[in-house]
């Protein structure tokens, strides 16, 4: 069992491709998939990829790079798209600092409001956060105090630091293909001693293919490869971690197992 916890399967150039793409993740062993959102106009194509694909669930959100254009998504919004039972997230959301897409203020606005959608429907967040550490784990602390709701902070690039005071916080950390990368040097020492009920792995697909699918567009079978050379890291049996790290999917995403 392989479970890829945060892949884009309507994004272009993966969308008409997306029956032979999934039959490979089949065939690499994937037996689970979060099909994830990043803007209002996707959502409808999400849920209906989840739908028709029993392998496949959907999140619900808008990315930081969009907040901007997204004003009127509120949580009452999210709410009510979130209560469909093939959606088991809400995100992904964050902040991202790095590329600045959107005005800080808004990010952050959207955030709160991604994560008062979490703590009404009980589902977990799916955090982006690219140099914003600080800000992220204020608010994630600062929401945190009205109400308790799980998360993940998706595609893990951030500092051994952050990570243990977001584990602290109680969430689950992925990792992704950037891990199996030769400058991912820190990232490695992080993601070998991230608890074992804590970690998950992903392919962030069409992005970020690991090793040895560097330059090609990453796709769901290729969390294999992550999920082998995360093992070599940790020193286990590929065949536990990948047990571990779907058990620690279906956890996470209670909804998803019906």
């Amino acid at each position: 069992m392989l479970a890829d916890s945060h892949c884009h399967l309507n994004y272009k150039g993966v969308f008409e491709q997306q029956g032979e793409i999934l039959a490979r993740a089949r065939a690499s062993g994937v037996t689970a998939m979060l099909n994830i959102s990043t803007r209002e106009s996707e959502w409808d194509a999400v849920v209906a990829t989840a739908e028709r694909e029993p392998d496949v669930w959907a999140a619900i959100g808008v990315h930081p790079h969009d907040a901007d254009a997204h004003p009127d998504v509120d949580a009452a919004t999210l709410i009510d798209r979130a209560a469909h039972p093939r959606v088991v997230a809400i995100g992904e959301s964050g902040l991202d600092y790095h590329y600045d897409r959107s005005d800080r203020a808004r990010q952050q606005a959207n955030f709160r409001t991604h994560l008062a959608a979490c703590r009404e429907t009980g589902l977990p967040i799916i955090v982006h956060t690219r140099d914003a550490e600080e800000d992220t784990l204020a608010i994630l602390e600062d929401e945190l105090g009205k109400g308790v709701y799980g998360g993940v902070i998706h595609c893990f690039t951030a500092s051994g630091s952050f990570a243990d005071q977001a584990l602290a916080m109680g969430f689950y950390i992925s990792i992704s293909g950037i891990v199996t990368f030769k400058n991912a040097r820190d990232i490695q020492e992080t993601a070998a001693r991230i608890p074992p009920d804590r970690l998950l792995v992903e392919t962030d697909a069409p992005f970020l293919a690991p090793v040895p699918h560097r330059g090609k567009p990453g796709e769901p079978a290729f969390v294999a490869d992550t999920a082998r050379f995360l093992a070599g890291l940790r020193g286990v049996d590929p065949a536990e971690l990948a047990q571990t790290t779907a058990d620690n999917f279906f956890t996470l995403f209670a909804k998803a197992k019906g």
